[in-house]
């Protein structure tokens, strides 16, 4: 299943937008449009579903309401409200979808962050099976505190639709973490995305699993790291995995690596490549170009592209960039490309093949670097340099 539609009402950046999804996307934008913020919309659903989350919670972990909802937002709609269609295949309607409206109890210090649920909905197909507030909710405004999506008892007509929220993925691998987790050590129930863990989830695998993996990995860094070679994970005296390979060099043994001494790119397309190899769901993916040299990141969209034909299933991939690099792609259709773009108030998002000054540029040819991203440059870039020429 993939997420084929989101239409957000002052959700941050976005003070109205409706915009379809591909099973590959590449969000495109100006500095603080709102790439992230995108992204986010559907981490925070991940947040209410997953165990030892909830509505509060990730509402908390926000802020709350006030720093979700658009400074744009103006009466009577201020509201935040998220719609998401969920697609078996393209060519289908929507297996699901799953409305929530949210607004703000009370004021002060402490109320602030408490959601208060207006309303909530799932179909199943074309059929509405749940409708809130009910008559219970009514009488108890305390139950709209807490959606059905994240209680067992209330979801058990959406099992699914509750487990594929939960099993979306979101990965920003940070070199310097993964080299040194102990000093960025994880608090509370947040999220880890960073690469922390990376290891130990690779050391929970079945062996015969992660050593498969690895093998592909390594024959896919040979491409980019040409000197590189049996790359195994092994622990060390105190229990703790590390990745190890040889690098070949002049003495005819090479010499054994871990990870303190991979560079910032292999890092990054090891933690890339494994996201990829595990699990079916939604993958979110920040600026993926960072450290990696522009011959690698020419290669990412064919990558992934490939990556999601594995025969455990097709999993979709929204990320955001700004590499003229990895969108300097004839492979990338119109469809799959997501701009934003600042307006007076907020930020619009148009799929590609809305904006028709672009979608013509397209089809004379050019890339989606050519065409697109000069649509998204900040109009006075040119004026960047002007307060350093004294």
């Amino acid at each position: 299943m993939f997420i084929s539609r989101v239409k957000l009402t002052n959700w941050k950046n976005f003070t109205d937008i409706d915009i379809t999804l591909a099973e590959r996307i590449f969000i495109v934008g100006p500095n603080a449009s709102g790439k992230s913020n995108l992204l986010d919309v559907f981490r925070f659903l991940r947040d209410i579903a997953r165990d030892g989350g909830g509505l509060q919670e990730a509402v908390r972990q926000r802020g709350g309401l006030s720093k979700i909802r658009c400074l744009s937002a103006r009466a009577p709609r201020t509201d935040v409200e998220i719609e998401i269609d969920i697609n078996e295949s393209p060519e289908e309607e929507p297996l699901w979808k799953y409305q929530i409206g949210l607004t703000q109890k009370g004021g002060g210090a402490v109320s602030e962050t408490r959601a208060i649920i207006r309303f909530e909905k799932v179909w199943k197909g074309p059929e509405l099976i749940i409708d809130r507030p009910k008559e219970d909710d009514k009488s108890d405004e305390e139950l709209l505190q807490y959606t059905h999506l994240e209680q067992p008892t209330a979801n058990s007509k959406f099992r699914e639709l509750a487990d594929f929220f939960k099993s979306i993925d979101y990965q920003h691998i940070i070199p310097q973490i993964i080299r040194n987790p102990v000093s960025f050590q994880k608090t509370g129930n947040t999220e880890e995305f960073f690469g922390r863990d990376l290891f130990e989830k690779m050391s929970k695998m079945p062996k015969n699993t992660r050593e498969s993996q690895l093998k592909k990995i390594e024959a896919a860094l040979k491409s980019a790291v040409p000197n590189l070679k049996n790359l195994t994970l092994e622990k060390d005296k105190m229990g703790m995995p590390h990745l190890q390979a040889i690098y070949e060099h002049w003495r005819p043994h090479g010499a054994k690596q871990n990870e303190e001494q991979f560079s910032d790119g292999t890092l990054r397309l090891i933690g890339l490549f494994y996201s990829m190899l595990n699990g079916s769901y939604p993958l979110l993916l920040e600026e993926p170009e960072l450290s990696l040299h522009s011959g690698v990141v020419q290669k990412l969209a064919e990558i992934i592209h490939f990556m999601q034909k594995r025969k455990s299933g097709k999993r979709q991939v929204i990320l955001s960039t700004h590499s003229y690099d990895l969108l300097n792609n004839t492979g990338i259709n119109p469809e799959e490309i997501i701009i934003l773009k600042p307006v007076s108030e907020g930020t619009d998002a148009k799929n590609v093949n809305e904006i028709d000054e672009v979608k013509k540029l397209l089809e004379t040819g050019l890339s989606p670097a050519e065409a697109v991203l000069p649509f998204t440059e900040a109009p006075n870039i040119s004026q960047l340099i002007l307060p350093f020429q004294d």
